[in-house]
């Protein structure tokens, strides 16, 4: 039985490392293709890993253990491993940090085993550029303005995304002095309604476990995620946790369908209410699904105070980003993107999903 179970285990492994390998990551993807071959050799990995084999497909488990390891690095307590890890100042070739990868699972094993039960917890603000379209969509069929509450806002980064600069063809949205710029999101030649403004007029959020951007602990495990390779995304969440520091939100622990029911519920007149997530399904189970989407069947709308769900989720290889309205009910495909937000495809008017 070990056996089967180490073997699941490092699919799991084999299976990220492929997904870092096509998302730019050629470091974590050597490091998760040597750990899935330690966890079928009983090695350290296998140490810290046993007994998740059965863990849900959507919890992301090779994540947890990379956000885990990096948390150490970045605590400054893998020195070793520091020296291959961009984010920590290091570099070279993936194959020669997996020594030190590996002896830090050895000798961090019980620590390790504790954090790798947590959830991940990324607050990936370049998929504000993906979203922003879906924003400008409502703001410019409705002329009212927003009411946005998101679902599994972990630190509440992208509640702020009318707070960052996008640029793109010489267009620009946005505050032209925020710290968080996003240049050229935008592939293929199409942009969304840049020249449409919005405002935002009530803002929340919801997630089991949220992260205060302001604490040591929530700035450091919301880098811990960030793959240590990719340093524009940490150098965007740096820049994204300044204009946090500035101007708080509130992100309630609660669970989502319980959360936005009292929200939507409370219909006094505030503009156009716009509902949205992105890359947080798969982390709720089927019971929290089906309740979420009986509180959107259920909810009231009208043509002064209407409602939409903004939905950045899984479509394959690139998300989908949808927009569906109420009164009505009609969806729409407004975009795909980069599972971190570039590149940004916006395909609306376009085909339907």
């Amino acid at each position: 039985m070990s056996g089967e179970a180490r073997a699941a285990v490092a699919r799991r492994l084999r299976r990220q490392a492929r997904a870092c390998r096509a998302l730019g990551s050629p470091l974590y993807a050597y490091l998760l293709e040597r750990s899935a071959d330690d966890a079928e050799a009983s090695g350290p990995t296998w140490s810290v890993l046993a007994g998740h084999e059965s863990d849900p497909p959507g919890s992301a488990l090779a994540l947890r253990l990379m956000g885990a390891v990096h948390r150490l690095v970045l605590q400054a307590r893998g020195p070793s491993l520091a020296a291959h890890y961009p984010s920590a100042g290091g570099g070279g070739e993936p194959r020669d940090a997996w020594p030190a990868f590996r002896n830090l699972l050895e000798e961090h094993r019980e620590e390790l085993s504790e954090l790798v039960v947590r959830p991940v917890q990324t607050n990936e603000v370049g998929r504000s550029a993906a979203l922003l379209g879906g924003f400008l969509l409502v703001a410019r069929e409705t002329g009212l303005p927003l009411r946005v509450l998101e679902l599994g806002a972990s630190a509440g980064l992208n509640l702020l995304w009318d707070r960052y600069r996008y640029e793109a063809d010489g267009i620009g949205w946005g505050d032209p002095a925020s710290p968080v710029r996003i240049a050229d999101p935008f592939v293929e030649g199409s942009l969304p309604p840049l020249e449409v403004p919005a405002r935002v007029v009530e803002r929340g959020g919801c997630d089991a476990r949220p992260l205060d951007p302001a604490s040591e602990d929530g700035r450091l495990t919301l880098l811990s995620y960030v793959w240590a390779d990719h340093s524009g995304r940490l150098r965007l969440l740096q820049d994204a946790l300044a204009v946090a520091s500035r101007i708080p939100v509130r992100v309630e622990a609660a669970p989502a369908a319980d959360w936005l029911a009292a929200r939507l519920a409370d219909t006094r007149g505030r503009g156009a209410t716009v509902v949205y997530h992105s890359i947080v399904m798969q982390y709720l189970d089927a019971a929290e699904k089906e309740r979420l989407r009986e509180v959107f069947a259920g909810a009231r709308a009208s043509k002064s105070a209407p409602l939409a769900r903004l939905a950045l989720e899984p479509g394959g290889e690139e998300a989908h980003l949808t927009l569906t309205t109420w009164p009505g009910g009609a969806e729409r495909l407004l975009a795909t993107s980069g599972y971190h937000g570039r590149p940004v495809r916006w395909l609306w008017p376009g085909r339907s999903p």
